[in-house]
């Protein structure tokens, strides 16, 4: 009985990670969005007020991180491996780096979004922002396996399909546009929001290595 006493001191109160970890995927995930309203919007000095909700998600993300480290530190015990929960807020504090990296470079080169590559990266990492979400809020309980699992497998096809959709774009940006200056924006922002879809991927692969030790 007293051992059992004394073991409950130990438990955690709540399950602070877990609302993190739920907040922070939250907060990516309406980065996406915030991102996506941002390539649609034609108006210059609109898309640099939209730039500004998205910095401040970005601050919110790295609050929310910086919060995550913190109970790191004052946990003796955790829901998952340390190391675990290290890998997996840094990966979504990634993701939220290079859309809002994309966002910035979007208006700092005053470059018009209604562009084929843009417009479709934009939309799968939209759509990995989903999928991360589901996998991120299956870490709870991990009751639904099949559904965290197929979130995961969505999350690496969406990278797939995003290097295609790179590598195209970049081909027809060589193939169609004269202004070299131009070449060189376009092709910055391509890769930064191929990189977004990359680092949806690196969640994907730290939540598959908590299912297989967890689950």
């Amino acid at each position: 009985m007293a051992a059992n006493s004394f073991f409950k001191i130990f438990l955690p109160k709540d399950r602070v990670f877990y609302s993190l970890f739920e907040e922070v995927a939250e907060t990516v995930h309406k980065m996406a969005i915030t991102l996506q309203d941002m390539v649609n919007e034609t108006d210059e000095d609109k898309r640099s007020s939209i730039l500004v909700k998205l910095a401040d998600l970005e601050h919110k993300n790295d609050d929310l991180t910086h919060t995550v480290f913190t109970e790191l530190g004052r946990n003796f015990i955790t829901p998952f491996d340390r190391e675990d929960i290290h890998h997996l807020a840094t990966a979504l504090d990634d993701i939220a780096d290079y859309i809002y990296a994309s966002g910035k470079k979007i208006n700092f080169y005053k470059i018009n979004p209604n562009d084929t590559g843009i417009k479709k990266m934009t939309e799968m990492i939209l759509q990995g922002s989903i999928e991360t979400k589901k996998a991120v809020c299956g870490l709870r309980d991990m009751k639904n396996l099949r559904e965290m699992t197929e979130a995961l497998v969505k999350i690496n096809s969406i990278e797939n399909q995003a290097d295609d959709v790179f590598d195209m774009s970049i081909e027809m940006l060589f193939s169609n546009e004269q202004d070299f200056k131009e070449v060189i924006k376009k092709r910055e922002i391509y890769q930064v929001l191929e990189i977004a879809t990359d680092k949806c991927e690196d969640v994907g692969n730290v939540i598959e290595s908590i299912i297989i030790k967890y689950a």
